[in-house]
């Protein structure tokens, strides 16, 4: 089978970075187009200002208003591009990260989705979801979940 749209998430974050690289590897050998998607929830102007990521929370994959995500979505495709995908493109969606991933895949008729593991194997992550589990089981294409944390007896690479 031949991949010729991928889509990866990202939410700035050094883990889904990544899922980004892998994306790009993948999105390159194919000669697919690249799709990179940032979730975020919006504030207002005068919330964005002290708004800070909450980087106590390893499991967090909702960016807070849209020039945090604007930053993280650049950098991303920057990335991307480093990485040697061409035709790299970044979307912005405003809600949830797992429903965001599943839209754009959906209306961009994706053949694969691209997201990192964080969060799977976390106690919130069994009970409450997350990105990887949402995307795995209600997926309309293919999935690729990218070892982007260390587990339980491996070293963060």
């Amino acid at each position: 089978m031949s991949y010729t749209t991928v889509v990866v998430g990202t939410d700035g974050s050094h883990s889904s970075f990544r899922a980004v690289d892998r994306a790009a590897q993948v999105a390159s050998s194919e000669g697919a187009l690249l799709l990179v998607v940032c979730a975020y929830s919006a504030v207002s102007p005068r919330a964005q200002a002290s708004v800070t990521r909450q980087l106590s929370d390893p499991t967090s994959t909702q960016v807070l208003g849209t020039d945090a995500a604007k930053e993280a979505l650049a950098a991303a495709v920057q990335r991307a591009e480093s990485g040697g995908a061409s035709g790299v493109t970044g979307q912005l969606v405003e809600g949830d990260p797992g429903q965001a991933l599943l839209s754009v895949a959906e209306e961009h008729g994706a053949d694969l989705l691209v997201v990192g593991n964080r969060g799977i194997n976390t106690l919130s992550g069994r009970l409450l979801g997350s990105v990887p589990a949402t995307v795995s089981q209600k997926s309309p294409c293919d999935v690729l979940i990218v070892h982007t944390t260390a587990g339980r007896g491996s070293s963060d690479r």
